[in-house]
């Protein structure tokens, strides 16, 4: 991972979890041969372990395919809710959670 070529480390995202794609805004240049351009995925992979989807790959410079970020996405099902997650040193850190029921119980208003 290069610190160089990010304008800030591990931005906070709020809920904003990517599972593919790059956060463009965050990204100065290629540190090794000081070019912007689009950003490449490679070496993608996914695994499951324990119920829970693993999503990682790297970010790579278009021109030198010099290492910029590695990004780790993750998705799991916990009681009624869909967990995500997002680590990524150019993309940023997240975490959102969704209830699989029609109406989540967190917004429903207290009847009395």
């Amino acid at each position: 991972m290069c610190r160089g070529c990010v304008q800030e480390k591990y931005p906070e995202r709020g809920n904003t979890c990517l599972e593919t794609g790059s956060f463009l805004l965050n990204y100065l240049s290629c540190a090794q041969c000081n070019k912007r351009d689009f950003v490449l995925i490679g070496n993608k992979a996914t695994e499951e372990e324990d119920g829970e989807e693993i999503i990682t790959y790297d970010h790579m410079c278009k021109n030198c395919h010099h290492v910029i970020a590695k990004h780790e996405y993750t998705f799991s099902v916990v009681d009624d809710y869909q967990e995500y997650t997002m680590l990524c040193m150019l993309c940023g850190r997240a975490e959102d959670s969704i209830s699989v029921l029609p109406d989540d119980p967190r917004q429903m208003a207290p009847l009395f």
